[in-house]
């Protein structure tokens, strides 16, 4: 499918150069580069070009392979775009000021996990019927798991309370994907190559969200950790957590469209 000039400036350039504008006006509002040797640093920036790279790629791949799956990979580009933009500002928090950008993060989680959440719903409505209630459940899951943790990490709430609870909605949604009406149909609807992605994502939210809840415990529950080492963690974490879990759906839409050509 040929992608026409308005559609890519509109739908891939011009976001594309909102980041970038952004980036370059938060370094030279704050006055602050990166300094030679500050791994962290260099990790912020490493990952926000790659959720950038990301964003184009998914937005591509949504114009050309069109269809049933756009809205699977346009929300894939959403979250890579909301990330990356987070990446420019939480790079200067680091830069200025040596510290998480707790905050920025949690902004940021409050937006991209939902959308990768109902992204369970959305690859398996591409390619049969599924109950609205998956879509609510795997929602709500999410809002219970980080807004009790937002409010342990930020003072709001007793550290302990904050994580217990943000552990039952991991639960929640671990049951869900794993046993839930979300995993019936996967298993026994969809195709071979969404059953894959399907496997991949499911234990994306397991493994690679893990890393989470441990930042969380060591950091506020065990003495504490080193931020630094925290924060090339997290922000490796995202390399997993958003762009190759996009990659599982761009699989699926890819197989699923070419099998049908």
């Amino acid at each position: 499918m040929r992608i026409d000039a308005f559609k890519f400036i509109k739908y891939i350039a011009l976001p594309i150069c909102l980041l970038a504008t952004s980036g370059t006006a938060l370094a030279a509002e704050g006055g602050l580069m990166l300094q030679s040797g500050d791994f962290v640093g260099y990790s912020f920036w490493l990952i926000s070009m790659a959720l950038a790279a990301a964003t184009v790629f998914f937005l591509m791949e949504s114009l050309r392979i069109g269809g049933k799956w756009a809205t699977s990979l346009t929300v894939s580009a959403l979250v890579t775009f909301i990330a990356a933009f987070h990446y420019f500002y939480m790079r200067e928090v680091w830069v200025m000021s040596g510290d998480t950008p707790t905050d920025f993060r949690y902004i940021d989680w409050l937006l991209t996990v939902p959308l990768l959440m109902i992204e369970f719903y959305l690859i398996l409505a591409a390619i049969t019927k599924v109950a609205g209630g998956v879509f609510w459940r795997l929602l709500i899951g999410t809002l219970v798991m980080l807004v009790p943790g937002y409010m342990g990490e930020a003072g709001y709430l007793n550290v302990t309370v904050g994580f217990g609870i943000g552990m039952l909605g991991w639960a929640f949604i671990l049951y869900e994907i794993f046993f839930g009406e979300a995993s019936k149909v996967a298993a026994n609807e969809a195709p071979a190559a969404v059953q894959k992605s399907y496997t991949l994502m499911k234990w994306t939210v397991t493994i690679g969200w893990s890393i989470y809840p441990l930042g969380y415990f060591f950091g506020y529950m065990a003495g504490g950790t080193d931020v630094g080492v925290l924060n090339i963690v997290y922000n490796l974490a995202d390399v997993l957590n958003k762009i190759a879990f996009g990659l599982f759906i761009w699989y699926a839409a890819n197989e699923d469209t070419s099998a049908k050509a």
